[in-house]
């Protein structure tokens, strides 16, 4: 039987990471996981206590996250993809990105302004080299097509 001060160094480290930032759960579990001086037992049991005190949560997580790739200029297709990666429920992250006050295609044309300036393309390579960049960046292909009409 592992005694009380595990499981308060192991609810302290969680704590310590959620007070840099937002994590999902995943996440933080993946974390402490990792740490080896922590006793697995005690992980699960601590998320779900910190998720029911509303230290962790999923969503507000998701929508610190999204904002944050939103002032970096990226699409929701990119977003959604990093957010699965984090572990959040895809239901989530589509509520989050339909939730979200952004016009895509205005974030789009001001990434392809920022990166190539405002003169539009010259000719189809040059649109296509612009298009690869917006799909990198994560936009669907819709808006890139309505970037450059």
């Amino acid at each position: 039987m592992q005694s009380n001060s595990d499981r308060d160094k192991c609810l302290q480290a969680a704590i310590r990471l959620l007070s840099r930032r937002e994590h999902s759960r995943k996440e933080l579990a993946s974390k402490l996981y990792s740490k080896d001086y922590l006793d697995k037992h005690y992980i699960d049991s601590i998320l779900d206590e910190l998720e029911a005190s509303y230290y962790l949560d999923d969503q507000r997580f998701a929508e610190a996250f999204v904002r944050s790739r939103i002032n970096r200029g990226q699409g929701p297709q990119k977003i959604q993809y990093e957010l699965l990666k984090k572990g959040v429920d895809s239901s989530l992250i589509e509520q989050t990105l339909q939730n979200i006050e952004v016009d895509w295609l205005d974030l789009a044309k001001q990434q392809r302004e920022k990166r190539f300036g405002v003169q539009s393309p010259r000719d189809y390579k040059e649109q296509a080299k612009q298009s690869r960049f917006l799909a990198g960046r994560g936009f669907f292909s819709d808006t890139i097509r309505r970037v450059f009409e």
